[in-house]
């Protein structure tokens, strides 16, 4: 029985993970495909479509499987705060696998923008899927770019334990997953230029791949023609480190080691 239900209690986690991911991509890929493409929208229509994204998907996620959404943040926890390592391939996969599902959706939504936008499907609208350095049209190079993505996704996980270690002063109400979508429009506004602020391997990996099989046969170069797409997943994945590790080393080994009672309820 015990094992019949660690089974059912996993797949309810991946199928979770899957979800909110899809739900973070539609919203994200698809605002990038509505201004890109469609010429609708502006640079802070595409900051807080993705914020609100990853705040619906995590409401979506969170009381199953956490509401991890990105591999960077699945490899922090574990490296960290006590997540199974055992389960972060497969938590990986099905955020990667969501994420491609979704780009897929988009993909065949605005098919005929696209095509109208960009007959050859060329790096002119490869962004609307992936990132690229300096968004394919300013002057920042491979490694600009996986700096810029090492600090973005630094900052992205530094708060992100902020906002949820119960031992501080995080978010009451179920408002968590509110703020972290304000982190990400944050983000967006004040590190997008340089690579694009993907922080998240599955955000870029999957809509690449996606992008790739329906017809963009650059998607996995730069402007320059150089082989891009390992920076939006070792970036990251390094700069969510980097950020538990901060946070653990100037704030959470400073709290206290058990969590306070609920307000209005003291200990006996």
């Amino acid at each position: 029985m015990a094992e019949r239900w660690t089974t059912s209690r996993t797949t309810a986690e991946l199928a979770a993970e899957f979800a909110g991911t899809m739900i973070l991509i539609l919203f994200g890929v698809g605002v990038v495909a509505q201004v890109v493409a469609g010429g609708l929208g502006d640079h802070d229509s595409i900051a807080w479509a993705w914020g609100l994204g990853v705040t619906l998907g995590v409401y979506t996620a969170a009381r199953i499987s956490g509401a991890h959404l990105n591999p960077a943040v699945t490899v922090a926890l574990a490296a960290f705060k006590g997540f199974p390592w055992r389960k972060v391939l497969p938590y990986a996969l099905a955020q990667t696998a969501g994420a491609f599902a979704a780009a897929l959706i988009v993909r065949w939504n605005y098919t005929e923008v696209l095509a109208k936008a960009d007959p050859g499907h060329t790096i002119k609208t490869q962004g609307v899927f992936s990132t690229l350095p300096g968004n394919g049209v300013l002057p920042v190079s491979t490694w600009g770019a996986l700096r810029d993505q090492i600090i973005g996704t630094a900052i992205l996980l530094f708060l992100i334990l902020v906002l949820t270690d119960l031992r501080g002063t995080p978010p009451l109400a179920n408002l968590a997953p509110f703020v972290i979508g304000l982190v990400v429009v944050a983000i967006g506004m004040a590190w997008g230029t340089d690579a694009g602020y993907a922080i998240n391997p599955a955000r870029d990996f999957g809509p690449r791949l996606a992008s790739f099989l329906t017809g963009y046969g650059g998607a996995w170069r730069d402007q320059y023609g150089a082989l891009y797409f390992w920076v939006p997943i070792i970036g990251p994945l390094l700069g969510g480190l980097l950020g538990a590790a901060l946070y653990q080393t100037l704030v959470g080994r400073f709290l206290p080691q058990e969590e306070p009672p609920p307000p209005g309820r003291e200990p006996s």
